[in-house]
C-alpha cells in the first residue's frame, strides 16, 4: 500500500511524501530511505524500485515541490528564490526530520540526485548513506538551457492520449536516437487529462528556471565535503559519461561506481533488474556496517 503524507516544505511550500508500506502499520522503525526524483519527475516513478526496497526498509519517495501532486510555488520576482536549490535542498532536509527518517539513505536521479549529495554535504548528521543516479557535477553551460527551452517549445502538447504522449517522447521527439521504452514510459507518467487532452503535471516555464538555478554551476566543492558511503551509478548511454563518473567517486572520500550496460538516464525504467542489481550490494553493505 502507499500512504501520503504532507510535509511543510521551504517558505511553507506543502510537499506530498509517499510512504511505501507493506501494512498499514501506524510506526516502521527500520532503516529509512528517501526517494528524491529528477527535474520533471515525480514520486511514483520510483514505485518499482519502492517494492523491493521495502522488504526491509522504511520508503518514502517525495513528490519536489513544483511536480506531482506538490504545490507550486508561485511565480513572481522570487520565482528564482522559490525554485533555487536552497528550497529544494531545504524541503528534503525537512521530509527527513518532520518523518523521522534520520539516519537515512538519500536515493536520488538526476536533480534529484543533486539536491540529496547537497543535503548529505550539509546535514551528515541527517544521512546514512547515499545513491547518485545519472547525475553529472559539472556545469552544463547556458548553451544547454536553451536547448532545452527550444525542446519544450517543440512538445506537440495536448497529446490525445497518455499512449499518444508515450509514444513521442519514446520514439518521435526529434531528441531520441533510437526507440527509448523507459523514456517513454517516464514522461507518460507525468501527464494528467485536462479538458482538451495530456498534458505535463508541472509547468514548463518553472522546470527551464528550477533547471537554471544549477546548470551553471559545478557543484564538486559539495560532492567533495559528502562523507557518508556513496555509490555514483551510470546508464551506459546516460548523460553522465564514464570519465567525469570515476572522478565523482575519486573525489568521494567513501565513493563507490557501478555501470549499467543498455541503459541511458532513465536507467531504474530501462533496466530495473541491473538496476536493483547494482544498488543492493552497496546497501546490503551500508546495513552490515550499521551498529
Amino acid at each position: 500500500m502507499v500512504q501520503r503524507v504532507d510535509v511543510t516544505g521551504a517558505g511553507g511550500v506543502r510537499l506530498a511524501a509517499w510512504e511505501f508500506r507493506e501494512t498499514a502499520a501506524e510506526a516502521d522503525p527500520r532503516p529509512g530511505v528517501l526517494l528524491l526524483h529528477g527535474l520533471m519527475g515525480r514520486a511514483f516513478h520510483w514505485s518499482g524500485t519502492a517494492r523491493w526496497l521495502r522488504e526491509h526498509r522504511r520508503v518514502v519517495a517525495l513528490d519536489q515541490r513544483g511536480h506531482g501532486q506538490s504545490d507550486r510555488p508561485p511565480g513572481g520576482p522570487d520565482v528564482h528564490t522559490s525554485f533555487g536549490r536552497e528550497a529544494f535542498v531545504a524541503d528534503a532536509e525537512a521530509a527527513v526530520e518532520q518523518l523521522g527518517l534520520a539516519p537515512v539513505t538519500l536515493i536520488g536521479h538526476s536533480m534529484g540526485a543533486l539536491t540529496a549529495w547537497q543535503l548529505a554535504a550539509r546535514r551528515p548528521d541527517l544521512v546514512e548513506a547515499l545513491v547518485i543516479c545519472d547525475m553529472r557535477a559539472s556545469a552544463l553551460g547556458a548553451a544547454s538551457q536553451q536547448e532545452w527551452e527550444d525542446w519544450f517549445h517543440r512538445w506537440p502538447l495536448p497529446f490525445p492520449t497518455q499512449d499518444a504522449a508515450r509514444r513521442w517522447f519514446g520514439e518521435d521527439d526529434p531528441r531520441v536516437e533510437r526507440p527509448d521504452p523507459g523514456r517513454g514510459a517516464f514522461f507518460a507518467e507525468v501527464m494528467h487529462e485536462a479538458p482538451d487532452g495530456w498534458r505535463p503535471l508541472f509547468s514548463r516555464r518553472q522546470m527551464l528556471t528550477a533547471r537554471e538555478t544549477w546548470v551553471h554551476d559545478a557543484h564538486w566543492e559539495e560532492l567533495a565535503q559528502v562523507r557518508c558511503p556513496t555509490l555514483v551509478v551510470r546508464g551506459l548511454d546516460g548523460e553522465l559519461g564514464r570519465a567525469e563518473a570515476q572522478e565523482m567517486v575519486r573525489v568521494l572520500p567513501a565513493g563507490q561506481y557501478a555501470e549499467i550496460p543498455d541503459a541511458g538516464h532513465y536507467l531504474h525504467y530501462d533496466q530495473p533488474t541491473a538496476w536493483r542489481a547494482a544498488l543492493e550490494p552497496f546497501l546490503d553493505g551500508i546495513k552490515a556496517e550499521a551498529p
